[in-house]
């Protein structure tokens, strides 16, 4: 698990000293601490730190900037911890409630690099349910660690992708299409707003859209 710098610990003492002790900001950084043995605490804090944007409260422009500067932890890291920690709440909130809330032994609980594979295995299309729940025993119950998940995530994903190349080829000219598509469709909306084209081009545009889609 990703340890913090000792610069950075000795940097959050320091902002500690002059915060409120019964602030949201002061827990926040309590559970950076202890993020080793309590990720999930620091993930929940985080999530509520970006989706009410405190961060703005308390002057910092991004949740980016306020993540390097206070906290000292990069953006990838930061996303992983708020997103694995939703994760769990929506889609595993039994296992939350049962192994964290009422467990004193929260150094069992899988890394959140373990459950941030976990939750894009849960958003792959291309995986069944039998897949993920084979994944999710291996995560919370054998407790394997992030590399060996993603070998076997990646092995399932080939395992499911066993098509000619043909087939492989149709699949990545429609997914091609599907981001032109996604890329027209902003570039329509900009130049509505921008009021640059008439009303006529606006649909064309329109059309040639559903022309697009209409043949995927």
């Amino acid at each position: 698990m990703c340890a913090l710098k000792t610069k950075s610990l000795e940097h959050i003492e320091q902002r500690m000293q002059v915060m409120d002790e019964g602030s949201f900001r002061y827990q926040v950084l309590q559970n950076v601490k202890s993020f080793k043995t309590s990720w999930i605490d620091l993930g929940q804090a985080l999530y509520a730190v970006w989706k009410d944007k405190m961060y703005k409260e308390w002057g910092f422009l991004t949740f980016e900037a306020y993540t390097a500067k206070e906290i000292g932890i990069q953006k990838q890291t930061a996303v992983k911890l708020l997103k694995s920690y939703y994760f769990l709440e929506k889609e595993e909130p039994k296992y939350l409630e049962k192994n964290y809330k009422n467990s004193d032994n929260v150094t069992s609980l899988p890394s959140y690099e373990s459950v941030n594979v976990l939750r894009l295995a849960k958003s792959d299309k291309r995986l069944g349910e039998r897949d993920y729940e084979g994944l999710k025993k291996e995560v919370f119950e054998k407790g394997k660690e992030p590399k060996e998940i993603k070998k076997d995530l990646t092995a399932l994903i080939r395992e499911r992708e066993d098509v000619s190349p043909e087939e492989a080829r149709k699949r990545k000219t429609q997914a091609s299409f599907r981001r032109f598509i996604s890329t027209l469709k902003g570039l329509r909306r900009d130049l509505e707003l921008s009021k640059m084209i008439s009303a006529d081009v606006l649909r064309d545009t329109d059309a040639l859209i559903k022309k697009i889609e209409a043949e995927l």
